[in-house]
């Protein structure tokens, strides 16, 4: 047991010999301005690492980074460098770099960025929102040219001093609209039919003589068209123009017209536009905003959310 005490005894004092004898040189050194070399012997010594090490292991590291937030350094040192233009010349100087550019590419080149915007541009959710985006924005531009377009319907009449206020019925810009954007369906259905047809025709030698081909063009331009009328105003009681712009189409009993009236009524639309759209001119005058085809096919024009 005292063998170990005088051992232990032992060991300290040589430590603290040791020690004693670091502190003499350091002091010996500086005394002789050799204060760079002293430096560097103590910051190369193992002493000062095992202190340091000792100082890491225990909460140290901890209290400072509290104490970094607490004081809110990290921020206060943003803050001055963005107010002398340090912090901008920094981020030029390293955007710039050509190891950033490279590392940048290298980055985006990977397989597994490859296959993380894969997975983000496949995602339902990201569909989902952006058909959401694009049918709001449609939504909004429908929405705004419908209300600018029944407002015009009033005004016109308002004019004419025929209303005192809003109708139920479609008036004249409205169904105008409506008629524009059917017109534009029914070309894009026309274009695509007879660019089957001639595709078909061109593999078996085309079709002769060409008086043959313009009455065929003619007439399926007419059995498209009034087709297209007919079909909607008797199925669903509104084509796809009179839809965007929330107008129906109706009897007096309130449902949709019979194939029958509705092709009565294509043949007054196609009289009432022959005569420069002479056959509108009723909507500004009678009480119910009819027109030429309304009256022949016994129908009325209504907006769809009245």
């Amino acid at each position: 047991m005292a063998t170990s005490d005088n051992e232990e005894r032992s060991g300290l004092t040589d430590a603290a010999g040791r020690a004693a004898l670091l502190s003499a040189r350091t002091a010996a050194r500086v005394w002789r301005d050799q204060r760079e070399t002293a430096v560097d012997e103590l910051l190369s010594s193992p002493e000062l690492a095992r202190v340091i090490d000792r100082s890491l292991a225990g909460p140290l590291p901890e209290e400072i980074a509290h104490s970094l937030v607490r004081h809110r350094v990290l921020e206060r040192v943003v803050a001055e460098l963005a107010a002398s233009g340090e912090l901008d010349r920094l981020l030029t100087a390293a955007l710039a770099n050509p190891q950033t550019l490279e590392l940048t590419d290298r980055m985006l080149a990977s397989d597994e960025t490859q296959h993380a915007l894969g997975h983000v541009a496949s995602s339902p959710e990201l569909r989902d929102a952006v058909r959401r985006q694009t049918r709001g924005f449609a939504d909004e531009v429908v929405d705004g040219l419908r209300t600018s377009a029944v407002r015009l319907d009033d005004h016109v009449e308002l004019r004419r001093g025929k209303r005192t206020g809003s109708s139920a019925f479609g008036g004249v810009v409205t169904r105008a609209l409506a008629l524009a954007a059917d017109a534009f369906a029914t070309i894009v259905i026309y274009l695509g039919i007879v660019g089957v047809v001639a595709l078909i025709a061109s593999l078996v030698g085309g079709l002769r003589p060409q008086w043959l081909v313009g009455t065929l063009l003619i007439v399926g331009w007419v059995l498209i068209a009034g087709g297209y009328f007919v079909l909607f105003w008797s199925s669903a009681g509104q084509t796809l123009g009179m839809r965007l712009l929330r107008l129906r189409v109706q009897t007096a009993a309130g449902g949709p017209p019979s194939v029958g009236r509705s092709i009565v009524r294509a043949i007054g639309l196609v009289l009432s536009i022959i005569p420069l759209f002479l056959g509108f001119v009723p909507v500004l005058f009678d009480e119910r905003r009819r027109g030429l085809a309304d009256f022949m096919a016994r129908t009325t024009v209504v907006y769809d959310d009245v």
